[in-house]
């Protein structure tokens, strides 16, 4: 019954939109979020099938402790989320499309009913996501489409656990499911940078706990030290953002090709950087391995992501970890006006520093 009133939900989002495009995209959306839910079967069915190879079996038992772990120990809002299971035919379930005008760093926004603006846009489909991304191109924008290996309805549904998630390392895997659980507890529409820096917190925090339980330390030293190269290249991004920023601020003053010039010799900069900083790395780091060919789009969805992370896992750390307080502040938080959220969370960044 709950599953029928949630497809009802999708068609009437659908018939009470307006304009051909809207419904195209909005069409594609349902089809695709309802094709993932009927392909679903209980996980525990999926366990006890013998045709089942083993070491899926073993990520369906370890996320089924997770998500025990994630309404004990974090609070989170697990309901019935995570308990069925889907096998994709792809690595990612959805695709983002993200687009930023040439001389700027401020992404497009698409403003959806109940989510309100966000800057990115998910399609089921490569195709139609690259389709939309040929317009913009032609209108000048810097674009960039990234797999997506799982995303949150917000508790509007019961997400299943997929292939994209199992397919993970075990922390890996743990951490994307407190994740996308911690979107459930708050969402501000139009805000980005807010909500997925919280979710990233909780997904770091959470791990800390979940390791430090499975005596598995190690484990996170590493998780550490993935953190430490994310915020190093986060600090490089920043610095770069600066320079680009100046120039852009000046885009009236100078032609269009000069302009095109000094923006092109920034990113080759921004290139050679990243490359001798990720060069002793054991992995490849947040923007994949080098050399890389990044625009606007790039730096600006790594920022939307990363932004107030430090922040809210000193929001954590000033309630002793107690993460019912800790929703609650930031759900206080969240009803501020913008100005004062982001002035509140650039201070509580600069308090924190990493566990050691």
């Amino acid at each position: 019954m709950k599953q029928l009133s949630q497809i009802y939900l999708l068609l009437l989002l659908v018939t009470t939109l307006n304009g051909c495009s809207t419904i195209g995209y909005y069409s594609q959306a349902v089809s695709g979020h309802l094709s993932l839910m009927m392909s679903g079967e209980p996980v525990e069915e999926v366990f006890s099938d013998n045709a089942t190879p083993e070491e899926l079996r073993k990520k369906l038992a370890l996320a089924q402790q997770a998500r025990e772990f994630a309404g004990q120990r974090l609070a989170l809002p697990v309901g019935e989320a995570f308990s069925d299971y889907v096998q994709l035919d792809r690595p990612w379930v959805v695709v983002n499309l993200v687009a930023v005008p040439e001389f700027s760093l401020e992404p497009h926004r698409w403003c959806y009913p109940i989510l309100g603006c966000q800057a990115y846009r998910g399609y089921f489909s490569l195709e139609d996501a690259r389709a939309e991304e040929a317009q913009f191109l032609s209108n000048g924008f810097d674009t960039f489409i990234g797999g997506v290996t799982a995303y949150s309805t917000l508790g509007w549904f019961d997400d299943p656990l997929h292939s994209g998630f199992t397919q993970l390392s075990e922390d890996r895997m743990v951490a994307l499911m407190f994740h996308e659980l911690a979107h459930r507890v708050v969402y501000i529409a139009d805000d980005t940078a807010f909500n997925e820096s919280f979710a990233t917190a909780v997904e770091l925090e959470g791990l800390r706990l979940w390791l430090s339980e499975q005596g598995k330390p190690g484990q996170f030293r590493e998780a550490l030290s993935r953190l430490a190269r994310r915020n190093q290249t986060l600090d490089l991004v920043e610095e770069f953002s600066a320079r680009l920023e100046a120039l852009y601020a000046g885009q009236d003053s100078l032609p269009e090709e000069d302009m095109r010039d000094l923006k092109a010799a920034i990113f080759e900069d921004l290139a050679r950087t990243y490359q001798k900083l990720s060069a002793d790395w054991p992995e490849p780091g947040p923007f994949g391995p080098a050399p890389v060919s990044l625009n606007n789009a790039n730096l600006a969805l790594f920022r939307q992501y990363n932004q107030y992370v430090p922040a809210f896992r000193q929001m954590l750390r000033n309630t002793e970890y107690d993460f019912p307080a800790f929703y609650q502040a930031v759900e206080t938080l969240s009803n501020e006006p913008e100005p004062q959220r982001s002035e509140h969370l650039a201070a509580l960044s600069e308090r924190f520093e990493e566990h050691l």
